[in-house]
């Protein structure tokens, strides 16, 4: 497939001050479409608006799927990639469970770094910053039914970012709730799914409103076992061990979970990914044996949690600091992914050098 390449006539002003997450997008923007059974028309233009009738299925039956990397630039000027063939493998894992076509990750990952390359000016490169990619797929047939799209728009827009918490690394506190859930087996819950998120809205909300960041998700059948957190997955450290919930079909396969794990057992450091009833949390900070808990995410890479409220309780954890697994987690892998430190694993991919 053939990619096009139209640059902007005059580009945007870029943003000042704290970047926050989110709020500023780039020059140019990735988009390809799939019509009449085959992805076609791909190409960089500027970024700019969709026109989509009312009837697009997307905005009624949520046919849409989405994906989150990131690049850095260091103090040198390169630009790197943190695993983006992952997180392409996991788009097409999630399309196939919503019947979307899979798109050709070798295609897209170069068109990837066309992008990030023609937009490099916008990539920060203070402590803490870099720039967010942001992947997605949506159904946009015009009429209404029941029944798998048949023509869908993949895209690829880019957002300079900052810390994902507007207090950064300082622990983050967690409502546990225990009337809605997020995801059961045989749902959706293990893809990167759109409307996973609309679901975890009401509680996000409640958690806010009650003086805590995010949600810490239990399992839908007996709500005894922890799952996740709104925007990551979810590691303890219990008597000394590493402990994070399984997968089982309803728990996101994050990457930088993965990319945890796997750092930290190359340390020697003992990982378990098993059950982990919430009685057991709770417990292991009342009596000690619990001694740090942090999420893992694109977005945050690794946020300590200070605080947990479960029962109507708060039970602060670690006195409240982050601890020195966290710690060792943060500075592993942020050091890999901006080339402070070597990568023995071959995760990160440099895209241009000045």
């Amino acid at each position: 497939m053939e990619l096009k390449i139209e640059s902007v006539e005059k580009r945007k002003e870029k943003p000042s001050g704290a970047l926050g997450f989110g709020k500023y997008f780039t020059d140019h923007m990735f988009v390809m479409e799939y019509r009449n059974g085959e992805w076609g028309n791909a190409r960089i233009q500027p970024y700019k608006p969709f026109s989509l009738d009312p009837s697009t299925a997307v905005f009624h039956y949520a046919q849409a799927i989405f994906e989150g990397t990131k690049a850095y630039k260091n103090k040198d000027g390169e630009i790197r990639l943190f695993r983006p063939r992952e997180n392409f493998l996991r788009l097409n894992n999630s399309g196939e469970r919503l019947c979307i076509p899979p798109i050709d990750v070798d295609f897209v990952i170069d068109a990837l770094k066309q992008l990030v390359i023609i937009d490099k000016e916008w990539i920060p490169s203070d402590e803490g910053t870099a720039l967010y990619i942001r992947p997605s797929i949506i159904a946009t047939d015009n009429m209404l039914g029941v029944h798998a799209s048949h023509n869908y728009i993949f895209f690829i827009i880019l957002s300079p970012v900052g810390a994902y918490y507007a207090h950064g690394l300082e622990p983050v506190g967690l409502y546990v709730e225990e009337e809605y859930v997020r995801a059961s087996k045989g749902g959706t819950g293990h893809h990167k799914v759109a409307g996973n998120y609309a679901a975890s809205l009401k509680a996000g909300e409640k958690a806010v409103k009650m003086g805590y960041d995010q949600v810490m998700w239990l399992d839908a059948k007996e709500h005894k076992y922890v799952e996740e957190v709104g925007s990551m997955n979810i590691f303890f450290v219990l008597d000394g061990k590493v402990v994070t919930p399984m997968l089982g079909g309803s728990i996101l396969p994050g990457i930088t979970r993965k990319s945890v794990i796997e750092l930290f057992k190359s340390k020697g450091v003992c990982v378990e990914e098993r059950l982990v009833p919430i009685k057991e949390v709770i417990d292991g900070i009342k009596n000690g044996k619990c001694t740090e808990i942090f999420g893992s995410g694109t977005a945050a890479v690794i946020s300590p949690v200070g605080k947990v409220c479960y029962g109507g309780k708060e039970y602060v954890v670690g006195g409240g600091k982050m601890g020195k697994l966290s710690a060792l987690a943060y500075g592993e892998l942020t050091g890999i992914q901006t080339g402070k430190l070597p990568d023995p694993f071959g995760w990160v991919e440099v895209i241009y050098k000045p």
